[in-house]
C-alpha cells in the first residue's frame, strides 16, 4: 500500500510517520502531485497557523489538487481546518471540501484546549473498535460547529464537530499519533478503509 503524507512544512509529520510504521506500514512524504495523485491512502496533517499554511499550499498547486483526489484523504487537526469553506484564523479561505467555517473559541473557555477530550456521536467506519467517549489528544483554539458532516462531536464549553466525513475525505480535529491505543485504532481503520 502506497501511504503519502503532505509535506508541505506545517505539521508533525514525524510523529504521524512514527505512528504508521508502528502499525507496520511505511509512509512517503511528498509534496509532488504524481506522487499524492497515485497513492492509496493521503494523510494531509498540519500544526500552526491557517493563512500562512493555506500559502504554502498555494505555492505549490496542492490548494487545487487537494480537493479532486479520489482516494481516502485524512486531515489531522490544522489539515482538516484547512478543508473547510473559511477559517476566521487569518480571515483565511479553506479547501472547500467541508461546506462548514472554523471558528474560534470565545472569550469564556482557555485557549487553546490542550490535552485529553472525549469524542461520541461515533457515526463513521473511521471509528471501528474505538469506544463512544474515548478520549483523545486535542491542541487547538480554532473549532467546527456541528454540522451534517460531522461523524464525532466533542465538548469544551459547547459541543463541536471533532470529526467530519464527505465522500472519500474525512478530518479529525485531535491528533490520532497522539492518542495511544485508540488513536493507533483509528490510523488503522484509515489505512484499511
Amino acid at each position: 500500500m502506497k501511504i503519502v503524507i503532505i509535506n508541505y512544512g506545517a505539521g508533525n509529520i514525524q510523529s504521524i510517520k512514527f505512528a504508521i510504521q508502528r502499525l507496520g506500514y511505511e509512509a512517503t512524504l511528498s509534496d509532488n502531485a504524481e506522487e499524492i495523485k497515485t497513492a492509496d491512502k493521503v494523510i494531509f496533517p498540519g500544526v500552526g497557523e491557517a493563512s500562512s499554511a493555506m500559502e504554502k499550499l498555494r505555492v505549490t498547486g496542492l490548494d487545487a489538487l487537494i480537493p479532486t483526489l479520489k482516494q481516502p484523504v485524512l486531515g489531522i487537526c490544522l489539515g482538516m481546518q484547512l478543508m473547510c469553506k473559511h477559517c476566521e484564523e487569518g480571515d483565511t479561505n479553506g479547501l472547500n471540501i467541508f461546506d462548514v467555517d472554523v471558528v474560534k473559541f470565545d472569550a469564556s473557555k482557555k485557549v487553546p484546549q490542550i490535552g485529553w477530550n472525549q469524542i461520541e456521536n461515533l457515526t463513521s467506519d473511521l471509528f471501528k473498535n474505538v469506544n463512544n467517549k474515548e478520549f483523545m489528544y486535542l491542541v487547538h483554539s480554532f473549532y467546527v460547529p456541528l454540522n451534517d458532516e460531522a461523524i464525532a462531536t466533542t465538548e469544551y464549553g459547547i459541543k463541536y464537530a471533532s470529526a467530519l466525513q464527505k465522500d472519500n475525505f474525512y478530518g479529525v480535529q485531535f491528533h490520532p499519533e497522539k492518542s495511544s491505543k485508540a488513536g493507533e485504532q483509528i490510523l488503522k481503520n484509515f489505512l484499511e478503509l
